[in-house]
């Protein structure tokens, strides 16, 4: 095999949840707005209103692909800034009622880090337990409810184990009890079914590089009334709630990628969920010792499988696969350096070395059952080569 393009193409990207390649047709709609189209959207003059009339046409694509209204959707720099302002607006404008926030205890790090922020400044947080498959319970929810309560943030899929909240029923009770309701929808928007019009969301965040735009752009969408403070100053852009030039190339790329993703969601949902429970039965069969994390079938999201391996650390495994040109993940990719075991994967009480060795493989566009025979060839060999070094290796035969 080539190493010099192993360096520019991986075989086998497994890694789908932490980026998505970027769609040939959405390269071929920035192109324009990184080339001739070169125009500030904030003049007024007619060369920079075709960047504005970009803008605007990206707005309303990606308000149809969550069925909001365009004034409703605001572009952001990345899912995570989107995070941020959700809960730093809703907590400085809602500060007069109280300063109690509720999430849960697997939330991506653009979430607990935000919170963990705002308790330094007297925000007091709860977080919300799941239970083994990562699941909240609206019967929790309600009981967490404090008079000061300004904000709930759920994530509506999880990153890591691919769980699918109860998002109607979390959002109902807070509406019900008259609160705001936020969701980090980064892994969800362009792979399942999201609509915030029959649903009490008033915020919800997404993130352009996840469905087959470029990275360095999101959104927020923000329900009509919904009362939080602006998250940049300095210009008049976004409503005058986001300032700043606005990254013309990007939000016509989040535009595009979000219509495609629609478009062929349907399709890709079947195609992609078959080729996820092909891999789960396939490694359960050729590799013992090993446990699926999050729930099976429906409430998982079609390219997420996520498996704790007995005896092996996920790190060393990540390397071996590397090494074959094969990408996946021990977690989320924003803290794939950390030492520590996975927070989402310790709240569903997997014990600590398990959920050292835990890797995720993340299904997306471009994968093929090709690709799953591909790293079934490999990973079973490698997970018995890392084993057979353990000293934790307690029986023979699962070697």
């Amino acid at each position: 095999m080539n190493t010099q393009n192993n360096l520019q193409k991986p075989f086998l990207y497994f890694d789908n949840a932490a980026t998505t390649p970027l769609c040939p047709e959405v390269l071929e709609a920035m192109m324009p707005y990184l080339t001739s189209q070169y125009g500030n959207p904030s003049a007024v003059y007619r060369f920079a209103r075709a960047a504005r009339k970009g803008i605007e046409e990206a707005r309303e694509q990606v308000a149809a692909a969550i069925s909001a209204q365009p004034g409703e959707i605001f572009f952001t720099a990345s899912g995570t800034e989107a995070n941020n302002w959700a809960l730093r607006g809703v907590s400085d404008a809602w500060r007069h009622k109280g300063g109690h926030i509720i999430t849960t205890a697997i939330e991506h790090h653009a979430i607990d880090h935000v919170c963990k922020g705002l308790a330094k400044q007297g925000v007091e947080v709860t977080y919300l337990p799941v239970d083994k498959e990562g699941f909240v319970s609206p019967e929790d929810l309600k009981a967490s409810i404090r008079p000061d309560t300004i904000l709930i943030s759920i994530m509506w899929a999880n990153n890591e184990i691919g769980t699918i909240q109860p998002i109607a029923d979390l959002s109902a009770v807070a509406r019900e009890k008259g609160i705001l309701f936020h969701t980090d929808a980064v892994q969800a928007v362009g792979h399942i079914p999201v609509s915030v019009q029959d649903l009490p969301v008033d915020m919800l965040t997404m993130s352009a590089h996840k469905f087959g735009g470029p990275k360095g752009v999101g959104a927020l969408y923000i329900r009509k009334g919904t009362k939080i403070d602006s998250f940049l100053y300095g210009g008049a852009q976004e409503k005058k709630r986001r300032a700043g030039t606005e990254n013309v190339a990007g939000i016509i790329g989040m535009g595009a990628a979000i219509a495609l993703a629609v478009g062929q969601q349907e399709a890709e949902h079947k195609r992609i969920t078959k080729m996820r429970d092909t891999l789960i039965k396939r490694i359960e069969y050729a590799i013992p010792k090993v446990d699926l994390n999050g729930p099976r079938g429906e409430n998982r999201l079609p390219g997420n499988i996520n498996f704790s391996f007995d005896y092996i650390e996920g790190e060393s495994l990540l390397l071996l696969l590397d090494m074959h040109g094969c990408c996946a993940s021990s977690g989320s990719a924003c803290s794939s350096a950390s030492l520590e075991p996975s927070h989402v994967l310790m709240a569903l009480g997997v014990p600590h070395e398990k959920a050292h060795g835990s890797i995720r493989f993340s299904l997306g566009k471009e994968s093929t059952y090709e690709d799953i025979e591909s790293l079934m060839e490999i990973l079973p060999k490698h997970v018995r080569q890392l084993r057979a070094m353990s000293p934790l290796t307690e029986d023979d035969e699962i070697l």
